[in-house]
């Protein structure tokens, strides 16, 4: 794997997606699904956290035990497929402070339109994660990451459930310091900027829409 793109292989990971792709899975359960396995892709992309000790005691005796350093993260959603995956990171890391940026994509050019963009303060200071399920031209994901980065945020991850080829290459020329976690790599595009195979919209499959 490239030093830009991490697959989360983990068996777990790789079940809870082939349901998720599977045409015929109800909304509630895509939404189960999505909710459990970014607990599964927070586990891997919060691995190198900076660590240092405080002292506590335990029942038996004091000891300088290991905790997470620096400020809290900072879980940023592009809305609106974001904040499925950002419920299950909130599980897990539930002190975290949480942004939202609203893109959406102009079918015509494909090219990304900003509605809404609301960051934690002290961009700074804080390990960023940016969560969206899909990515697949890498336009949004890399305008968005614009948008953080002039926040002033330096240490940056981008977590998605499935990448495809051209969002991958899109977003390591355009922020090749920021590594990119996926459950998947898919094969390719289509002529209208779907992820093949793929699990169609993912907003659309987990909210019910169309």
């Amino acid at each position: 794997m490239s030093e830009h793109l991490t697959v989360v292989d983990h068996p777990l990971v790789q079940h809870k997606l082939t349901l998720m792709r599977e045409q015929t899975t109800s909304t509630a359960s895509f939404r189960r699904l999505l909710r459990e396995i970014s607990l599964l892709l927070a586990y891997e992309i919060t691995r190198d956290l900076p660590m240092s000790t405080m002292r506590i005691e335990t029942p038996l005796c004091e000891m300088d035990a290991p905790v997470i350093e620096g400020k809290k993260l900072a879980l940023v959603s592009i809305l609106r497929a974001g904040n499925g995956l950002l419920d299950g990171i909130l599980e897990l890391i539930p002190a975290a402070r949480v942004g939202f940026i609203g893109l959406y994509r102009d079918e015509e050019t494909l090219k990304p339109v900003q509605y809404y963009n609301k960051l934690p303060e002290q961009m700074g200071e804080r390990r960023t994660i940016v969560v969206d399920p899909m990515l697949a031209t890498g336009n949004s994901s890399a305008a968005a990451i614009d948008l953080i980065k002039e926040a002033g945020a330096k240490d940056i991850r981008f977590l998605c459930l499935l990448a495809a080829p051209e969002g991958v290459k899109r977003m390591a020329e355009a922020h090749p310091d920021v590594p990119v976690v996926t459950a998947s790599l898919d094969e390719r595009l289509n002529e209208k900027g779907y992820i093949v195979p793929g699990l169609g919209d993912a907003g659309d499959r987990m909210f019910g829409t169309k």
